[in-house]
């Protein structure tokens, strides 16, 4: 009896042994996003990644003219947090007029901080922040 014991026992602390000396899997991922949609009110932070309406992004999100990116071409601060107005999203629903990659910025449509109507925070990669 003792014999099987210790036969068990031994089976046991082989197994133990082995798995903790195995060689650690490391994972290589290479993901290729391209460049950045040209878009002149910036672009959703979600694929197909197509052109924002002006209104979508509050002014946080632009640098002067250029838009700070989202998504995986997002270039901003760790903790970012900018508004959104999300009813200019398709995922809401909206359907409305949106821009084409490669148009032009018209001065006259961007959205300032007294006139935007945001809804959400985002963060620049898809995630709703606290409001």
């Amino acid at each position: 009896m003792r014999g099987i014991a210790f036969l068990v026992l031994a089976a046991v602390a082989g197994i133990g042994f082995t798995t903790a000396t195995a060689p650690k899997a490391q994972a290589q991922v290479s993901v290729e996003v391209g460049v950045a949609p040209d878009c002149p009110y910036g672009y959703y932070d979600t694929a197909p990644f197509n052109c924002a309406p002006t209104g979508y992004y509050g002014p946080e999100w632009f640098n002067g003219d250029g838009f700070i990116g989202a998504g995986s071409w997002f270039h901003g601060a760790n903790n970012f947090q900018g508004n959104v107005n999300n009813r200019l999203h398709p995922d809401h629903g909206y359907t409305g007029p949106t821009p084409k990659r490669g148009e032009k910025a018209e001065p006259s449509k961007r959205v300032d901080s007294a006139h935007f109507q945001g809804n959400e925070k985002r963060d620049g990669r898809g995630h709703v922040g606290k409001k």
